[in-house]
């Protein structure tokens, strides 16, 4: 690539975008090969090709206006009205949004916006597990609410005890996962909602993550506990539709126990002179596409679908978790029993460990207090199971033998885990943001 990139002159042929596209994915994780323990959600070719083929139909649509594309319109609706019926909610109600950030955030305004006007609170606070979503955080700097943030019990599940106590008159919404994210954990839900719902304040549930998996997974007998509207005290749940939902990104939904909660989140205006405005969620213009995928995926899988894609899952992290746990040296972190987990070592270097696997192909995410690598399942990775396990074991033994890893990230957060305060971080994660988009520096 040119270093001072610009537009040129005379445009290239469709062929020519198209293969400078694909030249520039090379070094992109193989995900297609079930290689990648994140950020994909693979459940087949011809899942994808649904989904690409809806989202390509209706790319062109804008979600911002429902009278002008009532086919949309529809579409939302009925996901809506599937995700309430799954999720035990008779009058539930919701929006789709762009992903499960958006979600976060448009539960939080809610909340923010309900507290305001029904109990006066002008200076909100907003009770959180550590382990919780960084999505929240971003909510409460943008909209002025203070985060408070307890600390997990040993098991790495919300304490009940604790965020009671953290509980005060200006508490606006309380928060447990399902599961979380960093150790695959389902926060006590039931004993945070009666909680919550006696002490007066509101209640979310974050399912972004298992939201489209928790509910097969219950049908097919795992111990799943209640964690969605059957719960006394839930107000307002978010699942991911581009997750365990295979839906394209970004979709993703926010639902609230009742219409009457959600006005809290709409935003209208009738003081232009554009005409009037109104907005359901954050976003102004909403791709169409990403409407009309989820409605597509739904559609194409039903119920049989969804429970075969869940069986899939929920046997090869079982599979995965008890290889792992057969490794000398690795352990894994709290007790996870769905499809995603964090392990460790006492003996060995993890991330050295992280970057020998990394070298072999396989992409693991990093995480830190405590330091540990992570793994998020996919019907893809079922084809995968031995080879992965296999090199894990390679390299593990190579480790503990005393064999140097190859270079990576290891240093890095090694020196990130090492700072006393993880604030003492913020400015080096700048500094390497910036550099991600300096396109001059790119080659």
């Amino acid at each position: 690539m040119s270093k001072s990139p610009r537009l040129a002159s005379q445009g290239l042929s469709h062929q020519d975008v198209l293969a400078r596209m694909r030249a520039m994915r090379t070094e992109d994780a193989r995900w297609q090969e079930g290689r990648t323990w994140s950020l994909v959600y693979n459940a087949g070719e011809d899942i994808r090709r649904v989904a690409a083929e809806a989202y390509t139909e209706f790319m062109s649509e804008n979600g911002l206006s429902p009278l002008a594309f009532p086919s949309l319109r529809r579409f939302e609706a009925e996901v809506l009205a599937i995700a309430a019926e799954l999720f035990h909610g008779p009058t539930a109600a919701g929006t789709m949004t762009s992903g499960g950030t958006e979600s976060i955030l448009m539960a939080v305004k809610t909340a923010r916006d309900f507290a305001r006007a029904e109990r006066g609170i002008s200076e909100p606070e907003l009770v959180l597990p550590a382990s919780v979503h960084p999505a929240f955080q971003k909510a409460a700097h943008y909209f002025g609410v203070k985060p408070i943030n307890v600390p997990v019990g040993p098991d790495f599940r919300a304490d009940v005890a604790a965020m009671r106590a953290a509980v005060g008159p200006r508490t606006v919404l309380v928060v447990g996962s399902a599961p979380s994210y960093p150790h695959g954990v389902m926060d006590p839900i039931s004993e945070l909602a009666a909680m919550a719902q006696e002490k007066g304040v509101l209640f979310h549930v974050d399912a972004c993550l298992g939201g489209f998996l928790l509910p097969f997974a219950k049908r097919l007998g795992h111990g799943i506990p209640d964690f969605d509207f059957t719960v006394p005290g839930v107000t307002s749940l978010s699942a991911d539709l581009h997750k365990y939902g295979y839906a394209a990104k970004g979709a993703s939904i926010v639902l609230y126990r009742t219409p009457e909660l959600r006005r809290h989140q709409f935003f209208t205006y009738a003081g232009w002179s554009g005409g009037i405005y109104a907005s359901p969620s954050m976003a102004g213009t909403r791709p169409g596409g990403a409407i009309a995928a989820a409605w597509a995926i739904l559609k194409y899988l039903g119920e049989e679908g969804y429970l075969r894609l869940a069986r899939t899952v929920l046997d090869t992290s079982k599979a995965l978790r008890e290889g792992i746990s057969a490794v000398p040296g690795l352990k894994l972190l709290g007790k996870p029993s769905l499809s995603i987990f964090a392990f460790t070592s006492d003996t060995l270097d993890i991330y050295a460990l992280g970057d020998a696997m990394e070298a072999r192909g396989w992409k693991l995410d990093r995480q830190m207090m405590p330091p540990a690598l992570h793994l998020m399942v996919t019907p893809a990775h079922a084809a995968v199971v031995e080879p992965f396990l296999a090199d894990l074991r390679a390299c593990a033994a190579s480790l503990a033998s005393g064999e140097p890893a190859p270079d990576g990230s290891a240093a890095m957060y090694g020196m990130l885990g090492a700072l006393p305060d993880p604030k003492d971080a913020e400015g080096f994660i700048l500094q390497f943001m910036d550099g991600l988009y300096d396109v001059s520096e790119q080659e």
